[in-house]
């Protein structure tokens, strides 16, 4: 049996079998989700200096995604086969995987209805287009996000309008009524940046009082809750993700969910529902919702329905949502604790009202250099733990990369934020000693770069 080696700061070495890591791994695992997990590899890294030997080094790669469930990939197996995995390949009165995915995942959420697309993106594209953005309108939204929000705003022919974020990566309130006084802007989209809730009621209240629609943008949030309630209850139209990095992978798709009769059947057809395949979806309004939409304008259909494969590796998932967010919450407290006693390193705080789903951290690097911060970056990269600057030259997240629209000259704050503000991934499959190791790692490495107290 070939062990796996943690090299100690002493220069001394801690032998795991790879059978005993794994065992303590699925204790860890909801027992659904361990089948196929992947096994940890040791990450490609060159060391900056000769005593590497004598550091801690994290064996385990960062960028683990969560594992399929065995019932999901004998259910895709099974649809395979079969051949249907268009979603409306069914016959009539056969329900399809993917409606059911879509009603585990308004259930989940309570929602009353659900749209399954084939990523996160098409769900804010096609949110813009069925509360009505039309082409040249402005529509407010973070100046820290991922790339795929100001695109889906550009997708629906909008023109992305910056607001500054807070160093806890939320939305800067003060600098939102100021832009909603200013720019004209009457539509908003709020991104939950990391799974960071903003303060929803606020935001609410702003919208109500400048006459301003929004929508959420949940990729982050699932399972993140507001004074008890799911995120994107707040606005007309919330979507989230089920990209490989978030808490259902399928590696692409997404869900957009809403209680609105007429917004859920603009969605629907929109999203791929021709002629009357609308009634093919479990959740949806009644007919002559869909036919009265219809008789005005015939929504155009973009295609970007999910498939009967994506649903099926998904809905195992849903299940386990709940069991997952309280291991991750455990984890993150125990990695947010040792991470604030390392100087030139804080962990911020988000809103009381929020229960968070603590699949990442992000930390901010205090008085630093940006010589010092990249000397940090490479040191913890040779030790095994791959970080990144949310403010990086080529960071998707930086919005100065943001070039298909116009880059904003007023967003200063945000600018010096991510220039300082960590992302750290935190896998399933980790087990406790695995992130006490990444955490060695980092409080080494700043030592290593600023030395000691």
């Amino acid at each position: 049996m070939t062990p796996s080696t943690v090299h100690t700061a002493a220069g001394r070495s801690t032998l795991y079998s790879k059978n005993s890591m794994r065992n303590r791994e699925n204790a860890r695992v909801p027992a659904t989700m361990q089948a196929h997990q992947p096994r940890a590899g040791r990450l490609a890294a060159t060391a900056l200096s000769t005593d590497v030997a004598s550091r801690t080094v994290l064996e385990k790669s960062l960028k683990l995604s969560d594992p399929v469930p065995e019932a999901g990939i004998e259910r895709a197996v099974e649809i395979m086969r079969s051949g249907s995995m268009f979603r409306f390949d069914n016959p009539e009165g056969v329900e399809d995987e993917v409606s059911k995915a879509e009603v585990d995942v308004a259930e989940y959420t309570n929602f009353k209805y659900a749209t399954a697309m084939n990523s996160c993106g098409s769900c804010i594209f096609t949110a813009l287009w069925a509360i009505g953005v039309q082409p040249g309108d402005k529509v407010l939204s973070n100046a820290f996000t991922f790339t795929a929000v100001p695109s889906a705003i550009v997708h629906a022919g909008g023109e992305p309008v910056y607001v500054d974020c807070e160093p806890n990566y939320v939305l800067d309130l003060p600098d939102l009524e100021a832009k909603m006084k200013t720019s004209g802007a009457k539509w908003l989209v709020v991104s939950h940046m990391r799974g960071k809730l903003s303060d929803m009621d606020a935001i609410a209240a702003l919208c109500k009082q400048y006459g301003v629609r929004f929508i959420e943008d949940c990729a982050h949030s699932l399972g993140v809750l507001w004074n008890g309630e799911h995120s994107g209850h707040h606005g007309e139209i919330a979507c989230i993700s089920s990209q490989s990095y978030k808490m259902l992978n399928s590696g692409e798709g997404g869900f957009a969910l809403t209680d609105d009769d007429h917004l859920a059947a603009k969605l629907i057809m929109i999203t791929g529902a021709y002629e009357r395949l609308y009634r093919k979806h479990t959740l949806r309004p009644a007919d002559e919702v869909f036919e009265d939409i219809k008789a005005d304008c015939i929504p155009p259909n973009y295609s970007l329905r999910m498939t009967q494969l994506t649903a099926a590796v998904l809905r195992p998932q849903i299940e386990t949502l709940e069991e997952r967010v309280a291991i991750y919450d455990r984890r993150y407290k125990r990695v947010e604790d040792q991470l604030n006693t390392i100087e030139h390193i804080e962990v911020p705080k988000q809103l009381p009202q929020v229960r968070c789903v603590c699949d990442t951290i992000q930390f901010n690097l205090l008085d630093m250099s940006e010589d010092q911060i990249q000397a940090f970056l490479a040191d913890s990269c040779a030790h095994g733990v791959q970080l990144s600057i949310f403010g990086a030259k080529e960071n998707a997240r930086n919005f100065h990369n943001w070039t298909y629209g116009p880059i904003p000259d007023d967003c200063q704050k945000t600018e010096g934020i991510i220039k300082v503000a960590v992302d750290c991934r935190l896998p399933m499959q980790f087990e406790d000693e695995d992130f006490d190791v990444m955490c060695q790692v980092i409080r080494e490495c700043m030592e290593s770069v600023m030395g000691s107290a």
